[in-house]
């Protein structure tokens, strides 16, 4: 498999990802709502497991 079509692969998987789990998130509205956007971003990267998915699969394309 080519890096162009592995690079595809993983930013597909990260689109339905978002479709699928974060687009309507009630966590990230709530702690947007209550502490801003800076801390909703911080928490869904740290604690949430979608968040920490999106981050492995973020890392892995950087890899390339």
């Amino acid at each position: 498999m080519s890096k162009k079509a592995k690079r595809m692969m993983l930013l597909d998987e990260v689109n339905r990802t978002l479709q699928d789990y974060c687009e309507g998130c009630f966590l990230y509205r709530t702690h947007r709502k209550e502490h801003g956007r800076s801390y909703a971003h911080k928490f869904c990267l740290s604690y949430c497991t979608v968040g920490q998915k999106l981050k492995e699969v973020g890392n892995k394309i950087k890899n390339l």
